[in-house]
């Protein structure tokens, strides 16, 4: 079984973010970064498939500048085989179609069975990434799975719906699944396993190599969002805040 784990590097989300210079996305210096948290799933989940079925290998991609190597040694190091980065110094710049159609342009002649993705990445949270790039292979894309089982070549996934409703899905491979938060529980990268990644492949091509289209969408403008309006406090006895929040809402409001 040949399997495919695409990856994104972002910042920790309890960076101070700043715009850069040009207003068009946020600046880089000073931030942290990690692995995209619904990519963690991804790669625990396709660790555990190789695990099940015991003839299995493990290709982990990423798209970004140099540091991204260490998101792919992350996931070296939590069971994955071999590494591929497409080395792009403006990944940011680029829209989830040009991004799928370079990783297309990768997987498309190596026969893989399965591919999982995050459901989306943290910093721009669009989700279309993994239904582009099924739709790109020809193959089947399930989304924002919650629960994963193999057999007979089959797979068998939950996938969350709206109102905490979930649908169970049946799919042949090849497939792809795009993983939710809660699909498993990430395993910690141990020391020997750590160093064991260090002897792994770990492949680097420049972007141009496989990038064959241009942006459908383009970012404009970054900014902070506009602060709106305040708040009021009360202070007093219960009755008296009772009257005066009665008496706010008749006059700010149209509730009473």
């Amino acid at each position: 079984m040949k399997i495919l784990v695409c990856i994104k590097q972002v910042p920790d989300m309890e960076s101070k973010f700043k715009v850069n210079s040009e207003g068009t996305w946020y600046d880089e210096t000073d931030l942290a970064y990690r692995m995209n948290e619904y990519d963690e799933y991804a790669v625990e989940q396709a660790v555990r498939l190789k695990e099940q079925v015991g003839d299995a290998d493990i290709t982990v991609l990423s798209i970004g500048p140099e540091r991204v190597k260490e998101a792919i040694k992350k996931a070296l190091a939590m069971g994955c085989d071999r590494g591929v980065h497409l080395k792009d110094d403006d990944e940011y710049k680029k829209d989830p179609y040009q991004k799928a159609q370079a990783v297309y342009e990768f997987a498309k002649d190596k026969g893989f069975d399965i591919i999982f993705t995050g459901m989306q990445s943290q910093d721009r949270g669009s989700g279309q990434f993994g239904v582009l790039l099924a739709e790109m292979l020809g193959i089947p894309a399930v989304t924002t799975i919650v629960s994963f089982e193999y057999a007979d070549d089959a797979v068998t996934v939950k996938r969350e719906l709206e109102g905490g409703k979930k649908a169970v899905v049946k799919v042949k491979l090849p497939a792809l699944f795009t993983c939710q938060l809660g699909l498993n529980e990430p395993r910690y990268p141990t020391l020997p396993n750590i160093m064991k990644a260090k002897r792994k492949e770990l492949l680097t091509h420049e972007i141009s190599e496989f990038l064959k289209e241009n942006n459908l969408v383009e970012t404009v403008k970054v900014d902070y969002p506009e602060k709106k309006g305040g708040a009021l406090v009360l202070e007093g006895d219960i009755a008296d805040l009772v009257e005066k929040t009665v008496q706010i809402l008749k006059e700010k409001t149209s509730v009473l």
